[in-house]
């Protein structure tokens, strides 16, 4: 079974069908960088350039960077335009997609259901928390394999400031860190985190996880197994397409 996944993040939408039995693209996934702003028209209009590339015409599973509740209604809005905040999102994309059986979910929250499913978390019972280290910090957190929605601890305060603007991967690159300096301060976090979670494993996603020899070796003191994502960065796209079957 097939069912199209998008992947709306704060650089670039990107999405592909994927074969739901393996939890696997089918074709190259294409992208589009973020519109800047990125209000809701034109993250529409590239939503729309992604899905016409491959000619779909079925069920699309999309992600947004920020809180959704009901599949559809956009409660915060981080790394995007505020002018998202309390959109109907699934009526926005559904519309611009010709009617398009549409449905929407947290980013993080879709690249840990996949994790979960065919990933790193496959199998992982007790608490299991996805860390999706991109333009900002998603997290999606899991309890025996059941996901709690929306969680959003990037956004915990750490030392004055968001977590995310001083652990992400945009925070390296913006602040031009070493790789050692930067695995300090995701330790710092996971720190944070796991004093008022105490997970058992960490998983570590995002496009930086492709690179996770260059920090996870420098981050020591986290009782928890840290392990990359092993989807990588298709992970949204995968469990995008995922929660569109479910719903």
């Amino acid at each position: 079974m097939q069912i199209f996944g998008l992947d709306i993040g704060g650089s670039g939408i990107k999405g592909a069908p994927v074969d739901l039995d393996k939890g696997e693209l089918t074709q190259e996934r294409h992208k589009v960088l973020t519109p800047h702003p990125a209000t809701p028209d034109s993250v529409a209009d590239g939503v729309k350039q992604v899905v016409d590339h491959f000619g779909w015409t079925g069920p699309v599973g999309l992600t947004f960077p920020g809180v959704v509740t009901g599949g559809s209604h956009i409660r915060t809005a981080a790394n995007v335009d505020k002018s998202w905040i309390d959109t109907d999102a699934r009526a926005l994309f559904g519309e611009r997609l010709g009617g398009l059986p549409v449905t929407v979910v947290n980013d993080a929250d879709a690249a840990g259901v996949a994790e979960m499913s065919f990933g790193a978390g496959k199998d992982r019972k007790g608490t299991v928390i996805l860390l999706t280290l991109g333009t900002g910090i998603g997290s999606a957190l899991f309890v025996d394999g059941v996901l709690v929605p929306n969680t959003e601890l990037g956004h915990l305060e750490l030392h004055g400031h968001d977590a995310e603007k001083k652990a992400s991967s945009k925070a390296r690159e913006v602040e031009e860190l070493t790789w050692e300096h930067w695995a300090h301060r995701v330790q710092k976090y996971l720190a944070h985190v796991e004093m008022l979670f105490s997970p058992e494993l960490f998983i570590i996603g995002g496009g930086v996880s492709r690179k996770s020899q260059k920090f996870l070796p420098h981050i020591e003191g986290i009782k928890a197994e840290i392990v990359p994502a092993q989807l990588q960065n298709n992970a949204g796209i995968v469990g995008a397409a995922m929660r569109a079957v479910q719903e």
